[in-house]
């Protein structure tokens, strides 16, 4: 009987894990090792590739004209240049000087447009009071003008000047005559009390046809000035007031029509009438004839 080798029975497998193995495990539990590994190694391979690569000047070179190219080509396409500029809410002189202090050479891209410098550039002028600025469809500019309305006429040391409700500048004038719809106003200071001075003149117009318009004195109150070289002096305080007695008093026994140089009101417990050279004459006059008159 022939007997069978018995093979040799092969060591088990020692299932602990090395000690590399061990320590890679170890290593790859560590937050900080793995987002080196996810994050900071390829960050770093790309910073190291893209600075092989641009180490090189042509390359470099290159690499901004085909940048500058792409943009170009973006900026000029056709959605995005701006063909003509429109003017809305402005006159026809206003609207010539903005053209002129935003010269612009059509067409021009979007992208080289400055709104904000542009709204700010125009507002700067007297007679614009609000500039919005919008690129509509079809490469329009447009200007939407909020303009300023002269309300006044202001004689200024400087010469004549339109004033809006609030004393703003619109715009110089030449003569009082190109505008003899708008009531006058002179004196330094005038400019800053344009409401109340717009007031007086509402409540003048009984006597409108009479009035000339109003003289500011020392900054702090108004003179009324009529035809016939008459002044009405109002108060600091309570000027429309002040002006309105006046008027009363014309209405009911014809003040104003009296040969006087002024009705003073800046003291309202005491109104004082000033009477022309020729009225006190003949007023002295008439009280000398009466005080030499015998009595009856």
């Amino acid at each position: 009987m022939q007997q069978m080798s018995v093979l040799p029975t092969p060591p088990r497998r020692d299932p602990a894990p090395t000690r590399l193995t061990y320590r890679m495990n170890r290593l790859w539990l560590t937050p900080l090792f793995r987002a080196f590994l996810r994050v900071g190694l390829p960050s770093f391979l790309i910073v190291l590739t893209v600075g092989v690569f641009l180490s090189d000047q042509a390359r470099r070179d290159d690499l901004i004209y085909r940048v500058t190219e792409l943009r170009r080509s973006i900026e000029e396409r056709p959605e995005f240049m701006v063909q003509v500029m429109a003017i809305k809410g402005a006159s026809t002189e206003l609207d010539q000087d903005i053209r002129e202090i935003v010269p612009l050479d059509f067409p021009i891209t979007s992208f080289d447009l400055d709104l904000e410098d542009m709204r700010q550039a125009v507002t700067g002028l007297d007679a614009v009071s609000r500039a919005e600025l919008h690129i509509r469809p079809g490469g329009i500019l447009e200007i939407s003008i909020t303009e300023r309305q002269p309300m006044i006429i202001w004689r200024s040391r400087q010469g004549l000047e339109l004033l809006d409700g609030e004393g703003h500048r619109v715009a110089p004038l030449d003569s009082r005559a190109a505008r003899p719809d708008l009531p006058l106003i002179a004196g330094d200071g005038a400019d800053v009390a344009v409401a109340q001075a717009l007031a007086l003149i509402d409540a003048a117009r009984p006597i409108a046809a009479r009035l000339r318009g109003l003289v500011r004195m020392g900054e702090r109150r108004w003179d009324v000035v009529l035809d016939r070289g008459q002044r009405i002096l109002l108060p600091e305080t309570g000027a429309v007031q002040a002006l309105e007695r006046v008027i009363a008093l014309h209405q009911a026994d014809e003040l104003l029509e009296r040969d006087l140089v002024a009705v003073d009101m800046r003291n309202a417990a005491r109104p004082t009438l000033r009477m022309a050279q020729g009225a006190v004459e003949e007023l002295r006059r008439i009280r000398t004839l009466e005080a030499g008159a015998p009595n009856r």
